[in-house]
């Protein structure tokens, strides 16, 4: 099935509702992939231009950042396998 074809099939079994929580899920696992990269890029250039110190600062944003990142991940996971049949309502309603 093509990429376009899963996308209308999706929308026709998931309720506007759960489309919306999953709209959410998907920004903010993007969202916090942008900040996980960007604090990766810090870290990697403190590597040579910063004190140890300042290298540890580096570090532990990087680290916070990877985990909210991660839960992130793991939430849209669950959402996932919790409507991998679709939205009960649709259903019935079909």
């Amino acid at each position: 099935m093509s990429r376009e074809g899963r996308a209308t099939y999706v929308a026709g079994i998931l309720s506007r509702r759960v489309l919306t929580e999953l709209g959410e899920l998907q920004a903010s696992v993007h969202e916090l992939y942008v900040q996980r990269n960007e604090a990766l890029r810090r870290l990697l250039a403190s590597r040579h231009a910063a004190t140890v110190a300042a290298q540890q600062e580096f570090w532990l944003e990087f680290a916070w950042s990877d985990q909210e990142y991660r839960a992130a991940v793991r939430a849209l996971a669950l959402f996932c396998l919790k409507h991998r049949d679709g939205s009960r309502t649709t259903l019935r309603s079909a």
